[in-house]
């Protein structure tokens, strides 16, 4: 895969995309990462890149012309179908099923953008509108660090276990249930007995209950349009038929 990020702070991105899992895909040539500054491009005399709203109104626009050549230079420097992504509070929430589905592309853009918002011509070079969550940050950097590391997580070859990323919460719709390692007593604190117990079918059972009883306590939100089969459905209805026990 790769992935290009338009910012115009890209030395944000230094240490985050040369360290750890990130840093390790690069190094193998999983994917390939480049950060543009957008800047390089304008054509105005004193850098600029921004400039005030038509009809009046508090703060700067990003303008359309420094963005629109910067996509262009990447476009032809790296011209795999893909998708380009604008760092927008407007847009879709970020979430796995929208991890998962950027992981299945070639090329990823993401748009950083900063100061008040960006001059709506821009939005027609993107593919996709994404935030990263009801509130506002100073610049879409840090989101693109957050949609890049939860995407690029997802790509074969990026986890050391292949079976990590589908048990990870929200994956499987679920929030993730109790683990425990070494020692199987800590200070009093005992792993449960059904863990030592060999019996594998046993230990999913145990696990599948435990993330439902997790996921109805902490976000029962996650379980309204979840399908189920017919075990876990019995499970939840044991769960809550305790809960409303005590």
């Amino acid at each position: 895969m790769r992935i290009d990020i338009l910012s115009l702070f890209p030395q944000m991105f230094d240490g985050p995309l040369h360290a750890s899992m990130i840093g390790n895909a690069i190094e193998n040539k999983v994917i390939d990462v480049g950060v543009t500054n957008f800047r390089d491009y304008t054509t105005d005399k004193h850098n600029h890149v921004d400039d005030y709203p038509y009809g009046g109104g508090a703060g700067m626009l990003l303008q359309p012309q420094p963005i629109f050549d910067a996509l262009a230079d990447v476009q032809e420097k790296h011209p795999a179908k893909g998708r380009v992504i604008l760092l927008d509070p407007a847009g879709v929430q970020f979430n796995q099923s929208v991890a998962e589905d950027f992981a299945k592309e070639d090329h990823l853009t993401f748009i950083c953008g900063h100061y008040e918002g960006y001059d709506e011509r821009i939005r027609s070079l993107v593919t996709d509108e994404v935030s990263l969550g009801d509130y506002v940050l100073t610049g879409g950097e840090l989101g693109a660090m957050v949609m890049i590391d939860a995407t690029v997580r997802l790509i074969p070859g990026v986890l050391g276990n292949a079976e990590s990323a589908p048990g990870d919460s929200f994956s499987s719709g679920l929030l993730e249930y109790p683990q425990y390692t070494r020692p199987a007593d800590f200070r009093g604190l005992k792993v449960p007995d059904i863990l030592l117990s060999g019996d594998h079918g046993k230990i999913d059972d145990w696990r599948l209950q435990q993330a439902l009883k997790r996921t109805y306590e902490r976000r029962p939100d996650m379980l309204a349009d979840l399908k189920l089969s017919g075990q876990a459905r019995q499970l939840l209805a044991d769960i809550q038929a305790d809960a409303e026990d005590l």
